[in-house]
């Protein structure tokens, strides 16, 4: 099994790919029902339709992969920024549909890919030296 898993030093890698893990979850909910998508963008009302829960359900999923991807391969510079870029997309959106836009409310659905996002910038923002060098 653990030949599996990511095989590079430290927690940054398994980190993305428990997120990949997770994104994968969040893209078969968003194609499946509009509620979890309803969860994070509360103020949208009748904006949420289905096609447009299964349009973020495609963008997490191609979030997913780029994160997978960046989770074996952590110490390539390039794969290691495009990561970086997806989070920083993520973050972006999610602050600006509540903070801009109003159409996401802080709460159960809003505050996990937030953190998520953040916690994980921070995160490889900080550990660029040792992954890449």
């Amino acid at each position: 099994m653990t030949s599996f898993l990511p095989q590079h030093e430290g927690w940054l890698p398994y980190w993305l790919l428990l997120v990949s893990i997770l994104s994968v979850g969040n893209t078969i909910q968003a194609y499946l029902t509009t509620k979890n998508t309803r969860e994070v963008y509360m103020r949208a009302g009748q904006e949420i339709t289905a096609l447009t829960s299964r349009i973020f359900g495609t963008w997490t999923l191609v979030s997913a992969v780029v994160r997978l991807y960046a989770a074996y391969n952590i110490s390539n510079p390039q794969v290691y920024e495009l990561a970086l870029v997806v989070f920083t997309v993520a973050w972006v959106h999610f602050v600006t549909e509540w903070v801009v836009f109003g159409r996401a409310a802080w709460g159960r659905g809003l505050a996990g890919p937030i953190l998520i996002s953040t916690g994980s910038l921070f995160w490889m923002f900080s550990q660029w030296a040792f992954y890449v060098g």
